[in-house]
């Protein structure tokens, strides 16, 4: 079987899993002994407060970095899901009671006092509130102005909260929980659930504390970017594909909740398990890195991420934004390391000439490999001869040989960047086989 078929089998075998486990407690409803009869819109909005109460709970797994689970899709494309689905899991959740409200359902009915409302009330009332919160700041934790390790930390609690008072309203109710094997469904569901935060924040942080890391040399590099170089310390540490990145833990712990990804810059053909990152300032965590001192010891979790070099073409080509260029130059080095005489094209947007990150070690690696570097400067100086602006479909087209889906197309950068490129290779029906993204934004 090849890779293809075999990624494409492991995708569809999670998908009908992750399906499975949210379509289990609607399924469940409707079999054994059933309750009295209700009216089509309570019966329809109590399924889609189960869905999105089983949706919130498999949210625990699909951040715990099970390679089994991430590799077919690759990290970054898992995180962006988590972002988008708890989104529809909110609204099933709330959704819930505003069909019940809209209906004039007689299970919204106000108590004599505030005495009398009920356990299962309350927990309710308690859980939407946390899940809008726990929105509200995902989508405007920068404009609130929240540090990320406070806001994880935050986002962390809030999703607890909300499903140990979604569990404790379906039990306070206990409408459709008559049966046992009922009952030991939800129980089963949420002991998993607690298993997968256990395994993020107690076994895996176990397993990385009794394999550390020692920084070894800290550079800096143009563009205020920083390249951290770690080597393992009591173990061989890990092989990873060029293009992958590793979960950082700088300061503290490893149960520290806050781990930051970075990718690995490094050749991945690097010997006695060293690897590197390469981590540009901008805010927050990004801005102590270059003040971290050699010596330190600190905690990796990886490899991580599909976006890595390994399908036939007859040539790559990188395109690179800002920061984006550190997976790149994973990728260049190893090439360089290995050898490899492929065609290789790098189109690396930058702000200005000053600011280009590794601008001088490509320079010498094009005479190791049959690389060619394009530079497009967004505010060139006066006497710049070269690409400026952004890049888009007419750029490919001057610098790359027709035959444009026969090559193989990496792309990394800002979002507005990587919605141009890809909008571009459409315009050239480049099929999305032939190109990978990576969106390094994980919040």
């Amino acid at each position: 079987m090849s890779v293809v078929a075999r990624d494409l089998l492991r995708r569809t075998v999670w998908i009908g899993i992750y399906l499975l486990f949210i379509l289990a407690p609607m399924l469940a409803m409707l079999a054994g002994t059933l309750p009295p009869s209700r009216g089509f819109w309570t019966e329809f909005s109590v399924a889609l407060g189960y869905s999105g109460l089983a949706m919130m709970g498999l949210q625990f797994g699909l951040t715990a970095r099970f390679r089994h689970v991430t590799d077919p899709f690759g990290e970054d494309v898992i995180y962006h899901f988590h972002r988008r689905i708890s989104l529809i899991a909110v609204g099933l959740v709330v959704v819930h009671p505003v069909i019940l409200f809209a209906t004039g359902s007689d299970k919204l009915a106000m108590p004599a006092s505030l005495t009398e409302v009920p356990l299962g009330a309350i927990a309710a009332f308690v859980s939407i509130g946390c899940l809008v919160l726990l929105v509200v700041t995902a989508l405007w934790r920068t404009k609130l102005r929240i540090s990320y390790e406070l806001w994880h930390a935050g986002h962390i609690a809030l999703a607890l909260i909300a499903v140990g008072g979604g569990l404790m309203h379906m039990v306070g109710w206990g409408f459709y929980l008559a049966d046992p094997w009922k009952r030991a469904l939800w129980i089963c569901m949420a002991i998993f659930w607690l298993c997968l935060l256990f395994y993020v924040r107690l076994f895996k942080p176990l397993f990385m504390l009794r394999r550390p890391y020692r920084i070894a040399e800290v550079r800096a590099e143009r563009g205020d970017t920083t390249t951290v170089v770690m080597v393992p310390e009591g173990h061989a540490g890990f092989r990873f594909r060029p293009g992958q990145f590793g979960w950082l833990t700088l300061w503290g712990s490893p149960f520290k909740i806050t781990g930051h990804p970075f990718s690995f810059s490094s050749s991945a053909e690097a010997a006695d398990g060293w690897v590197a990152m390469s981590i540009r300032n901008l805010g927050d965590f990004t801005r102590t890195v270059q003040r971290v001192e050699v010596g330190r010891r600190i905690y990796l979790d990886g490899p991580y991420g599909a976006f890595t070099i390994g399908n036939p073409a007859d040539m790559h080509v990188l395109i690179a934004g800002g920061i984006g260029i550190t997976p790149m130059m994973s990728m260049i080095r190893t090439l360089a390391d290995r050898g490899d005489k492929r065609p290789l094209v790098l189109l690396y947007g930058s702000k200005d000439w000053e600011s280009i990150t590794f601008r001088e070690e490509l320079e010498a690696l094009e005479s190791r490999l049959d690389l060619r570097v394009v530079h497009v400067l967004s505010q060139p100086p006066a006497d710049w001869q070269g690409e400026r602006g952004r890049l888009d479909a007419s750029l490919l087209m001057r610098h790359l040989p027709p035959g444009y889906a026969d090559h193989e197309y990496f792309i990394c950068g800002p979002n507005p960047m990587m919605d141009a490129i890809e909008a571009a290779l459409g315009e050239l029906e480049v099929p999305i086989s032939k190109y990978h993204s990576e969106r390094y934004s994980f919040v």
